[in-house]
């Protein structure tokens, strides 16, 4: 992953701290700036203390969870149910596994507390983290915190032969499926075809609502994000002749210069019964989030026993085969549950400094 908006204030900052001592130089400071430099030191000592004494109201260990997914018909869903059913063999808790609108969704669910855990992509989190994204509208979604990692969600599309739309230029002027709003496709589908200059009428609807309207005739072309392979795709490869394109070349170039929070990824041939050979394409890791309020030993018994049932998770999806403990380090960014950040330091993982929250107490 890469560092994004916080590497850029730190040097617009210090820009700023180099110019003012370039123009100061030639100037004695007067008695004010003087009993600034002591106020600003003050300010200082105090805004540390400050931060050292951030404490949480973590909540008890909890019976039941709700956890949020994505759309039926999607890997969210099927992975979440497989998590789920971890967390009742393994810690004896309860798990609602509920449908939802998919990452953008689950940032805003959880932020607000209406959630215990969810599933999301890399750029929903940072946008919310930093109330970037246009759907956060200027608000930052703080109080979540990423648990554990999960998989590449790559970016591709499908289409019936016969349709014409056999690359991804070819979207110019058609109608096209981009998942549910809210959910990475929905979200960032749009955005991909704008960087590209791309006239495409979106049709909003979940992975298996778009499948039954492209075998009924009703939608020659589908976009979709998920980890692979997706159940949705497999159904309609069983019944219909499709084509399979990604984005290459100077076009990912010119989608990951404006929208970098995405990443190189290859499928491999075969993930599909009619992908013949590697297609080359975009995505984005996923994570578990959890609210900073959730309570700090079931956030370590939960992270822990993820990674001790990784085989059982390859069971449920074969996605989960990313999800190695080491695969935590993809995160560069966002804020870690103190929970996790313990089990993972014991583990010996060298996390970033910038994933400690303000809460964590070494």
């Amino acid at each position: 992953m890469k560092k994004f908006i916080r590497n850029g204030m730190f040097v617009t900052a210090t820009g700023a701290l180099l110019l003012a001592a370039a123009c100061g130089d030639d100037a004695e400071p007067s008695d004010t700036e003087a009993g600034g430099e002591e106020d600003s030191e003050t300010e200082e000592a105090e805004d540390s203390e400050e931060a050292e004494d951030v404490e949480i109201e973590y909540e008890e260990y909890p019976d039941n969870v709700v956890l949020g997914t994505a759309s039926q018909g999607g890997t969210y869903y099927i992975y979440g149910g497989g998590i789920g059913s971890l967390l009742e063999s393994e810690l004896d808790v309860t798990a609602n596994v509920e449908v939802t609108g998919g990452p953008v969704h689950n940032m805003q669910l959880t932020d607000a507390g209406d959630q215990d855990l969810g599933l999301i992509t890399y750029g929903p989190g940072y946008e919310g983290l930093t109330g970037t994204g246009e759907w956060t509208g200027g608000q930052e979604h703080d109080n979540v915190r990423v648990t554990f990692p999960m998989y590449y969600t790559p970016f591709h599309w499908w289409s019936l032969a016969g349709s014409g739309v056999e690359t991804i230029a070819d979207l110019d002027g058609e109608r096209a499926g981009i998942g549910p709003s809210g959910g990475t496709s929905g979200t960032y589908l749009p955005l991909i075809h704008d960087a590209l200059g791309l006239d495409v009428d979106p049709v909003e609807a979940g992975a298996s609502d778009m499948v039954s309207q492209q075998m009924d005739g009703q939608l020659d072309v589908i976009g979709f994000a998920a980890g692979i392979p997706i159940s949705a795709v497999t159904e309609v490869e069983s019944q219909e002749e499709i084509s399979f394109f990604g984005i290459d070349g100077e076009e990912r170039d010119q989608v990951i210069e404006e929208l970098p929070y995405f990443d190189e990824f290859t499928i491999p041939a075969d993930t599909y019964e009619q992908l013949d050979e590697d297609l080359e394409t975009i995505a984005m890791f996923n994570f578990g989030i959890v609210n900073k309020e959730a309570n700090e030993d079931f956030v370590y018994d939960m992270v822990k026993a993820y990674h001790e049932n990784q085989e059982e998770l390859m069971n449920t999806h074969s996605a989960a085969e990313e999800a190695d403990i080491e695969a935590i380090e993809m995160n560069e960014d966002l804020l870690m549950h103190p929970g996790a950040i313990r089990f993972y330091e014991e583990e010996g993982i060298e996390l970033p400094e910038d994933v400690y929250p303000p809460e964590w107490q070494d």
